[in-house]
This record gives structure tokens, C-alpha cells and sequence, in this order.
């Protein structure tokens, strides 16, 4: 059969049991995994279509029989995501927001007891959908036995597809290209946990004893070590050695017999008392350790770094609330006195990319304020703020960053005042979101994701705790933003990771504003201005036009820790 007949045609393609069924215009074919890889092979090289699935998750095996990067993909869960809110998006949820029907009325899967009676017997034993609508509740399971019914899960699977991007072109252009993006990111995901982190385990087993001390023999050596760390807090406050260091109200009682009285225990809070007691110091050095030791330490690297010393663990492209990326196993919190144990491979270097003044670049874009563009076009976009402002530029950048986090008292709210007098436009979208999450009223981002703020803080309803009211608030001015610079971040990481390839260029990290992409280290500087170039186009289509200037720092380095911060 040949394949689709152009580049816009959705091709459902689903596996079960080993075998793999593709449906699209014109298409319909079921048949064992390996054979339908290499028919979906030679239609990606030909015409390259758009591969539509329930997610990247149900068709991760598919992906690996393909062998090859998918190009183009139509993720219904992540498109879910974007046009319905929040992170669940499981297949019966997928249909029922595609057709507008409740999710609240969803049938409950099968417990598989003898004493559940959940709606198995609404629907015949061939019927996919019931007479209320909904899928049924073992659609995506135990129904798939047959080839009959897996051509019927990719048909479902492109009706959807189909309805979302109607839904989706009805919001706003952007918000197709948005899907488009973040189905890139959620195969990327499958790569990234696939490839795997570059790290020196030599390296990283000597900083990781530099803090947690040797390797411990055995669990009394362990629970030995660990005193010892804490001992060396304890002798600062003679008296109270059966303090709990892992209890923050012990911590609290420890600091304030020493006339250290603090609301809470924070990082940020201690900071201000290093000087005061050296106990501080001693708690704030500790718990470096302490937090190397118990959640980055031996175990970590035994379970986490496989054998050819990469870290792994498992991503998502989005969090279920702006849309960020997030990934398990350290691999979005590494301690920064474990970087220098991410190390390129022999032969191999790191690309780093880290984007600049992120965030009040994208507002300079959702709000379309021209004098705030304007002032985008510097490297440093917080110089032409400050000199607008008649203030100095760290003042300038506590008002900008304010801005966007809500920030009003002090002397973030004096200068918020000037930043609202200069630039009207994009504070009056920040103001606008801030009274929309007050109310618990839903926005969106720039690029069409919903964001259902009722949700937030849920357990208070809205209109009865100011203080909550004004959390949600907070939350939905911030929201836009990082929402909206997320999408920017995985326009650009779906593009260096389509051009990347025939140069060799994986990327293996994906860190909130940062990319960290693993090249061959004799075409280092064409991988860096692939990265360069990636963002400028990303960004021009994704801004639409706007007259915005986005940067990123660009470096050629051996180990993570070689970044400039």
C-alpha cells in the first residue's frame, strides 16, 4: 500500500501484544509489530506524516521497533493537556474531552473481583463505545485482543486527533503549533530516558565521599557516618545533643536557645544568621551533606547510572500545571557540587544552552507591549528597564521579576509602581491574570493551554480566605508566563532535536530554561550554531511576529560544571 499522499495526513498508528495497527486516510492495516515498523519507516522517509497516538507512553514500543526518529507526531494526551487543563489524560479521558462529554461520568475500570459490577455489561462485547457515549472501561486493555478491534482503537484514536485539532484551531492558530511542539517534546522524553545523562562515575563517587564520607560497610557503618555528620553541627550547642537535625521544630527549639529565632528553617531564612552563631553555618553546611548523602549518595549512583555511565530515570514534558518539563532521579535537581560528575563522554562534548532573561522576554511577547519590546532588544534587558525607571538595574530587576511573582511590599513595590507607570501593557495583563485567579477563573497561555486556576488551592473555595484568593492570584500571573516560556523552551527543543540529528547531537538534558546537548567534538562549533540558529527560528514563529529578541548563552564545555552561571 502506498503510503499517505501528503504532509498534513494523520496516521493513527497503535500496539498491543505484539502487534500494530495504522489507520488513516486511505490507510488501514494491522499486523505484526516488526512489519508495520518498517512500513511506518518507509512513510517516514517518503512523505512524513503526522503519527497520531493515545501517547508516547503507549506507543513507546513502537517508537523502539521504528528504530529512527519520529518526525512528526499528534500526542493525544499531551494535546489534552493543553486544550482541557491538568495532567490526566488517560484514553477514556482523551475521548470524552474530544467529544464534550463529562469526565465525571467516565465508567470505573473492572476490579476484577467477583463482587464488582461496574457497568461491564452497558456494551456488547464488540462495541467500543457505550450508549452513553464514553469508551468503554477496558478499551485500552483487555478489549485489544483481537485485530479487529486494535483497527478500531487507531480509528477512535484519529477521530480524536481530528476533533482536537478542530477544537484546537478554534482557540487560536498558535495552540495546533503548540500540540505539534509538545507531542516533539513527549517523544523527546522517551529519548531522553532511552540515551540517558553522560557522567563520570569516578568523578561522581569522589564528590559524593568528599560529603557523605566512604562507602559504608555495612548499615551500622551507616548510621556511624551519620552521627559523626551530625555531630559536627551538635558540638556548637553543648546540651543539645539529642536534637533531631531531620526535625525542623527540633531545629527551630536548637537555634533559638542560641538567641536565632526564625520562622521557618529555610535555606533563604538561615542565610541571614550565618554570622550570628556558628551553628548556623555548621546546620547550612550539614544539610549540603546530609541531602548528597541520603538522596544522591551510593545507593543513587548503584540504582540510577547504568553500566555504560549514563543517568537515567523518567521524564515528562509537562507538569500538569504552566507546562514544564520535569524528570526523576536527580536529573532536574542535581546538587551543583555534583555537576562537574556530568562529564561528555570520550570523543564527545557538551553544547550548553541556557536561555537569558526568559521569562520577561515572553511577557514583552503574550502582552504586546511595544515599549517593553523595545527594550528586548538589548543583551541585557534589565539596562533600558533601569534607565527608563531612573533607577539602577539591580532595582530594575527585582521590579520585573516582582512583576511576574507577585512581589508588592519593600522596595519591589516601589519600583513595581514605576514599572507599571512605564509600561502599562504588560503590567495590565499581569493584573489581569492576577484578578482572573483571584476569581478562579480559567486562562490561557499564549500558546493555548488551559489553565484552570479553581484548581489551585482547591481545598479552600474561592471567595473565602482572602490570603488563598491571593495565592491564586500569584499563581495565575506567574502562570501565563512560565507557561508561555515553556512553550518557547520546547519549540526550541523539538527544533535542535529535528536538526541535530545528522550531525550526530543528542540532547541529553532539558533543565527549565537550559538545553544540554551531547555532540561529537569535531563538529562542536556546527552543533552550537544549529543551537543558535534553532532558537531564532523557534522564536520567530513562535512569537508570530512579535519585535522580541531572545538570547541564549551558548558554550562548547567538557562538564556541566564548566557553565557559566
Amino acid at each position: 500500500m502506498p503510503p499517505p499522499g501528503g504532509p498534513a495526513d494523520l496516521v493513527a498508528a497503535v500496539v498491543h501484544g505484539g502487534r500494530a495497527a495504522l489507520v488513516g486516510d486511505g490507510v488501514r492495516l494491522v499486523g505484526s509489530l516488526p512489519d508495520l515498523a518498517r512500513e511506518m519507516a518507509g512513510w517516514e522517509s517518503a512523505s512524513r506524516p503526522r503519527w497520531v497516538w493515545w501517547s508516547a507512553r503507549y506507543a513507546g514500543e513502537l517508537v523502539s521497533a521504528l528504530g529512527s526518529p519520529i518526525a512528526r507526531a499528534w500526542d493525544l494526551a499531551e494535546g489534552h493537556r493543553i486544550l482541557h487543563g491538568g495532567w490526566n489524560a488517560e484514553p477514556g479521558r482523551v475521548w470524552a474531552g474530544a467529544h464534550g462529554i463529562p469526565v465525571t461520568t467516565m465508567p470505573a475500570p473492572s476490579a476484577g473481583d467477583l463482587f464488582d459490577f461496574s457497568a461491564g455489561d452497558e456494551v456488547g462485547p464488540d462495541e467500543l463505545v457505550r450508549p452513553d457515549g464514553h469508551l468503554r472501561a477496558d478499551a485500552a486493555s483487555g478489549w485489544l485482543e483481537s485485530d479487529d478491534h486494535l483497527l478500531r482503537w487507531a480509528e477512535a484514536a484519529l477521530e480524536c486527533a481530528v476533533r482536537q485539532r478542530d477544537r484546537a484551531e478554534s482557540l487560536r492558530a498558535r495552540t495546533v503549533a503548540t500540540i505539534h511542539s509538545e507531542s516533539a517534546a513527549a517523544l523527546m522524553c522517551l529519548e531522553l530516558e532511552r540515551g540517558g545523562l553522560p557522567v563520570d562515575r569516578v568523578v561522581m563517587e569522589r564528590l559524593i565521599g568528599e560529603f557523605a564520607g566512604p562507602r559504608a560497610a555495612s548499615e551500622e557503618a551507616a548510621v556511624a557516618a551519620r552521627r559523626e555528620r551530625d555531630a559536627e553541627v551538635l558540638r556548637h550547642v553543648p546540651g543539645r545533643e539529642s536534637t533531631d537535625l531531620r526535625n525542623p521544630q527540633q531545629v527551630r527549639d536548637m537555634l533559638a536557645g542560641v538567641g536565632v529565632d526564625v520562622p521557618n528553617t529555610r535555606k533563604w531564612v538561615l542565610d541571614a544568621y550565618r554570622q550570628v552563631h556558628p551553628v548556623v553555618d555548621a546546620l547550612l553546611t550539614w544539610r549540603k551533606a546530609e541531602r548528597i548523602a541520603t538522596t544522591y549518595g551510593y545507593r543513587w549512583l548503584d540504582e540510577c547510572v547504568g553500566p555504560d555511565d549514563r543517568l537515567r530515570g523518567g521524564w515528562s514534558a509537562c507538569d500538569g500545571a504552566a507546562g514544564r518539563m520535569t524528570a526523576e532521579n536527580g536529573l532536574h535537581n542535581l546538587p551543583a557540587a555534583l555537576r562537574s560528575g556530568v562529564a561528555a563522554h570520550p570523543g564527545h562534548v557538551f553544547v550548553r544552552a541556557d536561555l537569558g532573561q526568559i521569562e520577561p522576554r515572553v511577557l514583552a511577547v503574550v502582552s504586546g507591549d511595544p515599549v517593553f519590546a523595545e527594550a528586548t532588544r538589548a543583551d541585557d534587558l534589565y539596562a533600558p528597564v533601569a534607565s527608563r525607571l531612573g533607577v539602577e538595574r539591580p532595582v530594575a530587576k527585582v521590579a520585573v521579576l516582582a512583576a511576574m511573582y507577585g512581589q508588592r511590599s519593600g522596595a519591589a513595590g516601589e519600583a513595581l509602581r514605576g514599572l507599571e507607570r512605564a509600561y502599562p501593557v504588560a503590567m495590565g495583563l499581569l493584573d489581569r491574570a492576577y484578578d482572573s485567579g483571584v476569581k478562579g477563573e480559567p486562562l490561557r497561555t499564549f500558546g493555548g493551554r488551559l489553565i484552570p486556576t479553581g484548581r489551585f488551592l482547591a481545598q479552600s473555595p474561592v471567595g473565602t480566605n482572602p490570603a488563598l484568593d491571593a495565592a491564586r492570584g500569584r499563581f495565575a500571573r506567574n502562570a501565563i508566563i512560565q507557561g508561555a516560556a515553556a512553550e518557547l523552551f520546547k519549540a526550541w527543543a523539538a527544533t535542535v532535536r529535528a536538526l541535530g540529528g545528522p550531525l550526530g547531537a543528542q540532547i541529553v538534558l532539558c533543565l527549565h530554561d537550559e538545553l544540554l546537548v551531547h555532540a561529537p567534538a569535531e563538529r562542536a562549533d556546527e552543533v552550537a550554531a544549529l543551537v543558535d540558529q534553532a532558537l531564532a527560528d523557534a522564536s520567530r514563529r513562535w512569537a508570530a511576529g512579535a519585535p522580541v529578541r531572545f538570547v541564549a548563552d551558548t558554550s562548547v564545555i567538557a562538564r556541566w560544571s564548566d557553565a557559566k552561571d
